[in-house]
């Protein structure tokens, strides 16, 4: 997580994106988006196809490389959900298409904060692998770790909340804002900070400014334009509410790009 130590390492670039807790989240991350009335089997299927692909594919193309709890978590889950939808009444099956995405959901919220409660933080063992070996057992090593975990724990949560929400209370499963804003932003957030995060704690370390907390939010401003522009084109509010998103992602972006502009400025002058 602070120093990479597999650019040399065998299996070259494949290798090093399996060594990713992110990767490890795509049969969760791609249940999340896809399941719904009409797509639980598809869900599943795609699901379950990366987690046994991860699984594998982790040995194979990193000899050595330890077994993660998130990967046997994958398999076992999309697993069960495939049995359960093959042998459900039909009533059940019903019941699994509308509430399958919040189960996901859960699952991962109950992963992760179960991982940090056991205190191995479920991005652990991948960083540990990405770092150098000097690292891996430092408190701020570790101290990074729960709080990434934490935060992926968070957002699947909120995409939980948002999910059921849909489902419960407003009776729709393909809500636009319950059913796919909320929880694609939520999961954008946490990938976020999975890259951002770490380079804070590099910094922290090496005693250099940290990088500013604009960096983290400029891809969240760029979001605000095409989610107007969905807001639009499927009605999902107000006209004025997608104009006004569109116009204040562009204000806000301009503004934040020309605060960058001066911060590189005044730093390159001190140098």
């Amino acid at each position: 997580m602070f120093a990479s130590a597999t650019d040399a390492a065998p299996g070259g670039r494949i290798a090093r994106m399996l060594e990713s807790p992110v990767v490890g989240m795509s049969p969760w991350i791609a249940f999340s988006v896809l399941a719904g009335p009409g797509r639980f089997e598809i869900a599943v299927v795609v699901s379950l196809a990366l987690a046994v692909a991860l699984l594998v594919g982790g040995r194979a193309v990193r000899r050595g490389s330890s077994v993660k709890l998130l990967e046997v978590a994958d398999v076992v889950f999309f697993a069960a959900m495939a049995i359960v939808g093959i042998v459900a009444s039909e009533g059940t099956y019903r019941w699994l298409e509308t509430y399958a995405g919040e189960l996901s959901n859960i699952a991962l919220v109950l992963i992760a904060f179960g991982s940090m409660a056991v205190r191995m933080p479920f991005t652990l063992p991948y960083a540990r692998e990405r770092a150098d070996r000097k690292h891996g057992k430092s408190p701020e090593f570790l101290r990074a770790n729960y709080v990434i975990t934490g935060a992926w724990g968070v957002a699947f949560l909120v995409a939980a909340i948002a999910g059921g929400f849909g489902d419960l209370v407003l009776r729709n499963s393909n809500n636009l804002w319950t059913g796919w804003i909320i929880q694609i932003v939520a999961i954008i957030a946490a990938l976020r900070f999975t890259e951002w995060y770490p380079q804070v704690v590099r910094a922290r370390l090496a005693g250099e400014p940290e990088p500013p907390v604009r960096s983290l939010l400029i891809p969240f401003v760029g979001l605000l334009i095409p989610i107007g522009v969905v807001v639009l084109v499927f009605d999902a509010a107000a006209s004025w509410f997608g104009v006004g998103l569109m116009i204040l992602g562009v204000i806000l972006a301009r503004a934040l790009r020309s605060d960058a502009a001066i911060t590189h400025h005044h730093r390159r002058r001190l140098k």
